[in-house]
């Protein structure tokens, strides 16, 4: 396929002065008398080039709707190419008439594909749109207040399952961002995430204590004792072997012995609890 240019030299011989849908019915009468070959190729981008500037126009119909306006027209070409390649002048339609639902319908289908951040089934894109148009049109006609269901059900010919499985399609269309920036009346600002919950440590600290409360009951006073100076007062081995007059290795094998034995008891008290 020729690459798809700007209107050039070429194409003028098609266009009118003053209007952006030339006069092309005599090249593409033309065209479709042409065998496959360079010089069908070239007159077939000329007939592109020459309807070039209704696409763009047709392209900035859909700005400001969050694409780029260029991807827009690129689409827009991409459907005048298509219009160019299908058209037949023999079933007497005019190709104005014929291009302009193919380039609109090639936008809104990378609108429908391209753009959503969710995926979201074309059916409910499709109800979302019709949703989206009736709560429009009712919006401006009633004085601020928010269209009910069964209102825009019947704006959209929809039923009221469809209308609102459309209302909450509306949701889908853009994400944000956790570092979307949030404000309110009493704060400078803060992003979504500080929304979020975190996982909460401590939780799991009160479940570890409850499950070796009944081992730890159940152990001698001086095991106690030396867990206490461990665990709570943060004292070294070393430390805790001058308090209670014993050598540090001997403190170790305590340590050892007696956290094996609150964790074996912890586990098969979960075993019995299961």
């Amino acid at each position: 396929m020729p690459p798809i240019t700007d209107a050039h030299s070429n194409s003028k011989k098609f266009r009118h002065p003053h209007d952006d849908e030339p006069d092309t019915a005599a090249a593409f009468e033309r065209l479709i008398t042409l065998p496959a070959g360079p010089e069908r190729d070239r007159l077939r981008q000329e007939i592109v080039c020459a309807w070039m500037p209704m696409a763009t126009r047709i392209a900035r119909r859909f700005r400001g709707r969050g694409e780029n306006l260029e991807d827009l027209e690129q689409v827009a070409r991409l459907g005048l190419v298509k219009a160019v390649m299908r058209y037949n002048p023999e079933y007497g339609t005019a190709f104005a008439s014929y291009a302009v639902p193919t380039i609109t319908g090639e936008i809104k289908r990378h609108f429908r594909d391209h753009t959503w951040d969710m995926h979201v089934p074309r059916r409910v894109q499709e109800l979302r749109n019709r949703v989206r148009a009736a709560d429009h049109e009712l919006s401006q006609s009633q004085d601020s207040r928010s269209p009910g269901v069964e209102e825009i059900a019947e704006q959209a010919e929809l039923t009221p399952a469809e209308a609102r499985t459309g209302m909450e399609a509306l949701n889908s269309y853009r994400t944000l961002s956790l570092d979307t920036e949030l404000t309110n009346a009493s704060d400078d600002g803060y992003s979504l995430k500080d929304t979020l919950g975190d996982r909460e440590s401590g939780y799991e600290l009160v479940l570890q204590r409850e499950a070796i409360r009944e081992g730890l009951s159940e152990l001698p006073e001086r095991q106690k004792h030396i867990l206490y100076l461990r665990f709570f007062r943060d004292l070294t081995q070393r430390q805790i072997a001058e308090d209670i007059g014993v050598s540090q290795m001997h403190v170790s094998r305590l340590l050892n012995r007696t956290c094996e034995q609150l964790r074996r008891r912890a586990e098969a008290d979960s075993a019995v609890a299961a």
